[in-house]
């Protein structure tokens, strides 16, 4: 019986090696054709394999996926988990969604607060990653816990300064994790005050409030 081939997006965790999936590897390993970012290529890829790199240039890669999707099964690498802020989204508008598999993975988000030993089953998740969340998403609240990804411009110290005008005290806790699951790996906590006039980290994750 024939097999339809399927695009799997195959969740590559928070950054080191060691927190990828035996399934997502697996996949990778195996695959003819594989899309990632230009790191994760640089990672993971092999010389048989034909790959395409993930640029701003996304027709380019949707293109890539459609042509060789009728050959073979096609694996495309999403950093953290597919499921939250990837690729994913993308790849539904574009394709079949019954075309395609996914395997879950890590977040940053997710070792963000297994850091902090804390549960986040009750916390609001909010991206800054080329977008602002809503004023009444951030407002803040006595038992509010936030999980925040940020960017370059939307950073620790930008960040912080935004939530004290939506209500938040300057003395409430802020967890500033950076390049977490590599070896260089730091956590700063402190609270809003004190990162409002800090040297902004960039691209990390940020845990604020009663925790």
């Amino acid at each position: 019986m024939h097999r339809e081939k399927k695009i799997i997006i195959a969740g590559i965790g928070p950054g080191a090696k060691s927190y990828i999936t035996p399934a997502a590897l697996e996949k990778i390993q195996t695959a003819k054709f594989l899309v990632g970012g230009r790191r994760a290529l640089a990672e993971f890829s092999t010389p048989n394999q034909e790959t395409c790199a993930i640029t701003k240039d996304l027709d380019a890669v949707i293109n890539f996926i459609s042509e060789k999707i009728l050959i073979d099964e096609v694996v495309v690498m999403a950093s953290g988990d597919p499921g939250y802020y990837s690729i994913l989204d993308l790849l539904r508008k574009k394709f079949e969604p019954s075309k395609i598999e996914v395997i879950p993975s890590i977040s940053a988000m997710q070792l963000a607060f297994a850091k902090l030993a804390l549960s986040w089953h009750s916390a609001t998740l909010l991206s800054f990653h080329g977008r602002k969340p809503s004023d009444e998403d951030l407002k803040f609240s006595p038992e509010k816990i936030l999980g925040l990804l940020t960017d370059n411009e939307f950073n620790s110290a930008t960040i912080s300064e935004i939530l004290l005008q939506n209500g938040w005290d300057e003395n409430s806790k802020i967890a500033i994790c950076e390049k977490l699951s590599y070896p260089d790996e730091k956590i700063i906590c402190t609270n809003l005050g004190a990162a409002a006039k800090m040297e902004p980290v960039k691209n990390c994750i940020l845990i604020v409030g009663k925790w």
